[in-house]
């Protein structure tokens, strides 16, 4: 199937449409959301939720009898938000740090999710089939009133965003100046939790518990090497977040016996692992080529101070030396002169060079630059 025949299909086949668009739009919500988690350092916090909500699901099944998904959805909402508020408990009335309270919630309400899915599965209705799909999520289940929530939930993110986006920049970066201007930081930080927490919550039924943190932050994680703007980050990771839904979505249903939820999250990895390496700031590859120019500066700029010690005790500046002199420089390469040559700062006739005006000045000035800078 080629891509035009895969763009007819989505416009044309219900399923496919809804996935898609499901999957696109929890991409978005969890990119934006998942800046700020990002940048406060909380990046165990999805994983932490996401484990979290499992027992809640299981409780709703058990409590209600139903499998509806959005009664399981409100029993993960309630079970994430539980232990988000314990982690902050912990974190505040404890010595325990906040890593230590991530790992000690996820632990104990994935253990215990599991506990009641394990008992759920021994009952002997047939009925309590189906609930593991919110480990490792299940996309093809997705219908249109799931895509309508969770366009409602992204709607109100982004008018919350909107509204408090100021409140939001100020606690992020600077949590003590936001208290002094008289700014409830408490509730502003309970209000982005919940946000998040209701983002991972949306995400289980496709990517599920174990996956739903990758969702999270992968995006977020690729857009923060692109920028140094919030504004800008939140933008990108919201785009990376809906490309990855909607490529995985693409790859998994053009290809036989692939999940939805594993393949967008692999998808999302390779944002991830493209934006370390190419981009432009913080990029691996550019790191690598700034690193090898500036030892190249250097190493051009200590011959041309040598050559200059030279040459400044003869009258004539242009008076020949000896190639084989610049051998006891440590460092001193053939690259470094050609450079020099190239840039008219000497000039080479067989073994032998001298410095021409155009040398003199640049390393003149090259030690006025270092009296100044001292």
């Amino acid at each position: 199937m080629d891509i035009l025949e895969y763009i007819k299909l989505v416009f044309s086949d219900y399923t496919l449409r809804t996935i898609t668009l499901g999957t696109a739009i929890l991409g978005g919500v969890t990119g934006m959301l998942g800046s700020f988690a990002v940048l406060r350092k909380q990046s165990l916090l999805g994983d932490a939720i996401s484990h979290a909500a499992l027992p809640g699901i299981a409780l709703s099944f058990l409590i209600t009898g139903s499998k509806d998904t959005h009664i399981l959805l409100i029993g993960a909402l309630i079970s994430g938000l539980l232990g988000t508020f314990w982690i902050r408990g912990i974190t505040t009335k404890t010595h325990l740090k906040s890593d230590t309270a991530l790992g000690l919630i996820l632990s104990v309400f994935f253990g215990f999710g599991m506990l009641l899915l394990t008992f759920i599965q021994k009952q002997p209705n047939a009925n309590q089939a189906g609930l593991d799909k919110y480990l490792f999520g299940q996309a093809a289940t997705l219908v249109e009133s799931d895509v309508w929530l969770m366009s409602i939930v992204t709607g109100l993110c982004l008018i919350v965003l909107l509204l408090f986006w100021k409140e939001f920049k100020i606690l992020l970066f600077d949590k003590d100046y936001a208290h002094t201007l008289g700014f409830n930081t408490k509730l502003i930080d309970v209000l982005i939790t919940s946000f998040i927490v209701l983002a991972i919550v949306l995400g289980l039924q496709t990517v599920g518990v174990v996956l739903m943190s990758a969702m999270l932050l992968a995006p977020a994680a690729a857009a923060r090497q692109w920028t140094n703007s919030l504004g800008l980050m939140v933008f990108l990771a919201a785009i990376l977040g809906a490309s990855a839904g909607v490529f995985g979505t693409a790859i998994s249903s053009t290809q036989n016996n692939l999940s939805t939820g594993p393949v967008i999250v692999l998808v999302a990895s390779v944002f991830v692992l493209f934006s370390f390496i190419f981009s432009p700031k913080r990029g691996l590859l550019f790191k690598q080529i700034r690193l090898i120019k500036n030892r190249d500066d250097l190493e051009l700029q200590k011959t041309l101070a040598f050559m200059y010690h030279i040459v400044e005790d003869h009258e004539d500046i242009s008076h020949p030396h000896a190639i084989k002199i610049l051998n006891n420089l440590r460092g001193y390469s053939r690259k470094a002169l050609r450079k020099l040559i190239n840039k008219k700062y000497v000039e080479v006739h067989g073994e032998m060079w001298s410095m021409t005006p155009k040398g003199v000045e640049a390393a003149t000035n090259m030690y006025n630059q270092n009296l100044k800078d001292e």
